[in-house]
């Protein structure tokens, strides 16, 4: 890690001497209710965080950037001005995530002595060499209960073909389902990174994927990335030698002419060369990382989350500062995490510990959170009871104009039904939100629930609940600055988060799960 420039240091101190004062330990109080600890979230202190951690010193966060840099200064002089201890054992409140950067490869690829070049005809965001006379088409390339494209063929060392879809019955159902409802394996934001990991997981030296109805879309990110001289963002840990390419309609049809008809897997005798080269470049990034431990059940473990990153400055020297993505995330788990602190010191400290995690990389593809879970578990994913993830709580959407409080909710029911009654009476309890779970709904389109940190706990069959105020016109633009933020809305959505996870870490048993996770 790149050593802190005296200015942000002082930048660091210098927030956290804008803190309020934290009082002594005092003597044990016997306070059975919350309501004490939850109304020292104000809105003045978040508004006070917030005006500093979204402002153009910060450069908008962006992974591995010096504004990143300074955000965990200022995360870490709050937990140590409040005497929360780092959750790591060595003593430091900073998670390395290593990351590498794909940068944009160049080349082309050879199919039956017909060349495409990588931009125009095939797209990959990694190196792929090889040659082969042969390959392994697999259909859609889907493994699921008794559907198979994989029986009767060996994929071992082999470079495979794959379209996109799902298998259709002669009757427009989806065989699947067994009715006109898709699966996650026709979903963009899914089925390419399944079936992809599928045909390695069944040994395949690399994959050709072919999927005209979003082919432009992978093109018109390669030439962003392309022009902007970026690549893709990945965990070093998941930069492996396996080959993806997305071919467009021509290259595909080289191959295999009648592949949108033909959906019985075989080998196919096909001369192809490539030759895309590419590299990496090393990230430096971490996660912040701060614990509370239980009083009576310190092994147990409630994660509240947020990310600290944000897109940083555009080409044109314009800074994204993010106010309310994550930076109303962040601010209110700094300030959540002080509630429990207060009520620690006057001897009413949760049963269970609780877990404050500033996760890095999430505008990246959800990589500190995924660190977290896949990579290096600070504590036990077992003992981890739940997962409450906080992304974007200070503003309205155009939905709610007039009508204020109410926040969406994502995934609280997938996993636990306990949790999500929990989440109910709690907010009945105290804070009366309305509460909105249009972006639950498994056919919802915008697919929210795969596209925060919450997600990587929810896989491991961990219940979650995502917290989220919807997007609007200042989404990852520059104008989202903290001037239009709720302030009140954002002190209510934050007390909501304390009580819940209060409750969660102080009941007699832990929540149970009686659903799977996909």
């Amino acid at each position: 890690m790149k050593k802190l420039s005296l200015l942000v240091l002082g930048l660091a101190f210098a927030c956290n001497s804008s803190q309020k004062t934290i009082a002594e330990p005092k003597e044990p109080v016997p306070v059975t209710s919350p309501v004490p600890y939850a109304e020292s979230i104000t809105q003045e202190e978040l508004k006070e965080h917030l005006y500093t951690y979204a402002s153009d010193e910060f450069e908008g966060r962006e992974t591995g950037k010096p504004g990143q840099k300074k955000a965990i200064a200022y995360i870490k002089a709050h937990y140590e001005s409040l005497d929360v201890s780092p959750a790591k054992a060595d003593g430091d409140y900073f998670q390395k995530v290593p990351l590498e950067v794909s940068k944009v490869p160049k080349g082309n690829l050879t199919i039956n002595n017909e060349n495409f070049e990588v931009g125009d005809n095939a797209v990959s965001f990694s190196s792929a060499q090889g040659t082969f006379d042969q390959i392994v088409y697999a259909g859609y390339g889907i493994e699921d209960g008794d559907y198979s494209d994989y029986s009767g063929i060996d994929v071992s060392g082999k470079l495979v073909l794959i379209k996109a879809g799902e298998p259709k019955n002669a009757n427009g159902t989806y065989v699947l389902s067994g009715s006109m409802e898709q699966s996650e394996w026709s979903n963009m934001s899914e089925a390419m990174g399944k079936k992809s990991a599928l045909a390695v997981e069944k040994g395949a030296k690399g994959i050709l994927y072919y999927d005209t109805q979003n082919y432009p879309r992978f093109r018109g990110y390669f030439q962003f990335m392309k022009a902007n001289n970026s690549g893709r963002m990945q965990l070093a840990e998941d930069n492996g030698n396996e080959i993806l390419v997305v071919l467009d309609e021509k290259a595909t049809k080289t191959i295999k002419g009648d592949i949108d008809e033909d959906n019985v897997p075989k080998t196919i005798t096909a001369d192809i060369e490539l030759n895309i080269l590419g590299g990496n470049d090393e990230i430096n990034s971490e996660n912040v990382v701060a614990f509370l431990k239980g009083t009576e059940k310190p092994e147990e473990y409630i994660v509240i989350s947020s990310h600290l990153d944000h897109i940083g400055i555009t080409a044109d020297g314009q800074i994204n500062n993010g106010a309310d993505d994550d930076g109303s995330g962040t601010v209110a788990l700094l300030e959540i995490a002080e509630a429990f602190k207060k009520a620690a010191d006057e001897g009413n400290g949760p049963k269970r510990s609780v877990v404050f995690l500033h996760v890095t990389g999430e505008e990246k593809g959800l990589l500190g959170s995924k660190y977290y879970t896949d990579v290096d578990p600070i504590f036990p994913l077992e003992n981890t009871v739940a997962n409450l993830n906080i992304d974007m709580i200070g503003r309205i959407d155009p939905k709610y104009t007039g009508a204020r409080n109410y926040l969406y909710l994502i995934g609280s029911d997938k996993l636990s039904t306990e949790l999500h009654n929990l989440s109910e009476e709690v907010n009945k309890k105290y804070t009366n939100i309305e509460f909105d779970y249009t972006y639950n709904d498994e056919n919802d389109p915008n697919r929210f629930y795969y596209r925060s940190d919450h997600y990587n706990f929810a896989k491991n069959n961990i219940p979650i609940i995502f917290y989220f105020n919807g997007t609007h016109a200042d989404y990852h633009r520059p104008s989202d600055t903290p001037d239009k933020i709720n302030y009140d809305l954002l002190e209510n959505r934050s007390r909501l988060i304390f009580y819940t996870a209060w409750e969660i870490a102080n009941r007699p048993n832990r929540l149970v799960v009686d659903k799977a996770a996909d």
